[in-house]
């Protein structure tokens, strides 16, 4: 590796750390950690054979990504409920990622510097926060790692066509697929990638009279490619409807999803170049502005034609806008999955595409050497020292579910989400007060948010107040007929009251809905045997500690029933 090569590496290791240096001190967070980490039992248990087999079997927060998974078990071994050891190696995992990425563009454009351009600015950018800061993210810069890796091995398979090398871009693919199916768009951007930087297309074109021989060589080969990515396409829409991801999109219809994806392109267009008032989620925007739609179409359109336009001079535009663009496509909305308008962390592997136009445009644009060192280096390192400060003030926010949440309502309008995470958060704390009044928010915001009924049915539960908790989780089944957790706390609250029928009968539900549901099962003997059911009581029971829990029939044991 030559000098040169090293000391950007090394300056990308540098200024990543750096940059990223406060969330050694962060917490997980109550966004989905719980169950990808701090209450996942397999996660928890270690990796073994069983384990691994169930993550290829599971699906965790709506999605299905065993390496992922397999990455937070080894996590849990080496750290436990440390949660420093788990931001640490995805922060290792991001800067992996970005080497790959400096490698790939030094080696298949000779350019080093706009390969560091490139690397530097995803390295060190704000949208980045979201993806290294959050533990459940995990997905993101393992994905990320596996993708970039993809490519660079691609870059040695196009430079000389051997099949140990097709094989190994083919299997790295293969654990991006596994770790985010949002990779899916890997073989478009290879696509890409033939025409510039390596010119595949072009080189073929030279040797052949007619166009479509190269054409059907290099679509061939991207075959087993694109069949993983309809496999993983597949598995990802079957699990996330099954699990109601996608519930929302029945109430959207199409032309709203569509505006709000070309909005969207913008919006994130503008979060690159002025990365401000982040948040870890923003809501829906049911009503967008006809000029706002109209703006974001013409802006669409016109860097469309735009890049066509201008495809032989400058082709790396091409190349970069069709990459942004593309890799938006399974998170831009049209399949609407969860509340949310946009994401920061959709932007990880399309933000390469923006950065692609910037570090060869301006070059292109401004030839001057002298010019360059007198404009451009001091402009490029001002901006560089921005975008580090911006990013390492973003990690702080990321420091606990109350920072979080707070920052999230500062700088959205009508974010029911974080009300109802604060709530949870403060709640924790003990303050009872404050966690119901942000429940409360939530649900005048958005009343069909089924979480903020569930949280504060809990807390009723908790004080004993248990009519009205029984009245928030009959309001969470109106919503939602089929959510096992309203029906698992109603038996609780039924249980509480003495009303053990019911509660066998809501238990019942969850099971029906949950075959191996352990607490259901715990819980439903237990009131069989407060009823004098003991056959039917010892039966759950027994079928409970199978599961993992053993409470309902240690204590029947211990009462000589049982036995």
């Amino acid at each position: 590796m030559k000098k040169k090569n090293a000391y950007i590496i090394i300056f990308l290791i540098v200024a990543s750390c750096v940059s990223f240096s406060p969330v050694v001190n962060n917490d997980f967070i109550n966004l989905d950690d719980h169950q990808y980490i701090t209450e996942n039992n397999h996660i928890k248990s270690g990796i073994s054979l069983q384990n691994i087999a169930w993550t290829f079997e599971t699906v965790v927060c709506c999605n299905w990504h065993p390496l992922t998974l397999i990455s937070h078990m080894l996590d849990w071994h080496l750290y436990g409920a440390n949660a420093s050891g788990h931001h640490l190696v995805s922060l290792f995992m991001h800067i992996g990622a970005v080497i790959f990425l400096f490698l790939f563009f030094n080696k298949t454009t000779n350019n080093i510097w706009s390969a560091a351009f490139v690397a530097g600015f995803l390295a060190i950018h704000p949208l980045r926060v979201e993806s290294v800061a959050w533990a459940s993210e995990r997905k993101d810069v393992l994905s990320m790692f596996f993708g970039m890796a993809t490519l660079y091995a691609y870059a040695f398979y196009a430079e000389d066509l051997k099949r140990s090398k097709y094989f190994l871009c083919l299997i790295l693919f293969a654990l991006a697929l596994l770790s985010k199916p949002m990779m899916v768009t890997l073989p478009f951007v290879m696509m890409l990638l033939d025409y510039w930087p390596l010119q595949r297309w072009q080189k073929k074109n030279d040797k052949k009279s007619h166009t479509g021989d190269s054409s059907k060589m290099l679509f061939l080969e991207k075959i087993p490619f694109i069949g993983l990515t309809v496999a993983v396409s597949i598995i990802a829409l079957l699990t996330q409807n099954k699990e109601g991801a996608t519930a929302l999109e029945g109430n959207l219809p199409f032309p709203m999803r569509a505006a709000n994806a070309l909005v969207s392109y913008v919006v994130y267009l503008g979060k690159m170049f002025w990365p401000v008032n982040l948040s870890v989620f923003y809501p829906y925007n049911f009503s967008l502005p006809v000029w706002k739609i109209a703006i974001a179409t013409v802006i669409i359109t016109a860097m469309t034609l735009t890049v066509i336009c201008c495809i032989r001079r400058f082709p790396f535009l091409f190349v970069g806008w069709f990459w942004y663009a593309g890799t938006l496509i399974p998170v831009i909305g049209l399949v609407q999955i969860g509340g949310q308008s946009f994401a920061d962390r959709y932007t990880y592997l399309p933000s390469i595409g923006i950065l692609i136009m910037l570090a060869w445009m301006i070059p292109a644009v401004i030839k001057e050497r002298k010019v360059r060192r007198i404009i451009l280096q001091p402009a490029g390192i001002f901006v560089f020292v921005v975008m580090s400060v911006l990013t390492w003030k973003q990690c702080l926010y990321w420091n606990n579910s109350i920072a979080l949440y707070n920052r999230a309502l500062r700088v959205t309008e009508n974010n029911y989400l974080a009300h109802n995470n604060l709530g949870l958060a403060l709640h924790s704390e003990g303050k009872i007060e404050d966690a119901i009044y942000h429940y409360n928010k939530s649900m005048r915001i958005k009343p069909d948010y089924i979480f903020a009924y569930i949280n504060r049915g809990n807390i009723y539960n908790e004080l004993g107040r248990y009519p009205l908790a029984v009245n928030d989780y009959d309001q969470a089944i109106r919503i939602r007929p089929d959510f096992a957790m309203a029906y698992y706390n109603r038996g609780l609250a039924f249980f509480n009251l003495g009303l053990y029928q019911q509660a066998i009968l809501d238990y019942t539900r969850v099971i029906l809905l949950q075959p191996d549901h352990a607490a259901a099962y715990n819980n439903r003997g237990n009131a069989y045997l407060h009823q004098g059911n003991i056959k039917q009581g010892c039966a759950d029971a027994r079928r409970s500690c199978s599961l993992g829990i053993c409470y309902a029939l240690e204590l029947a044991e211990s009462k000589a029933i049982c036995r």
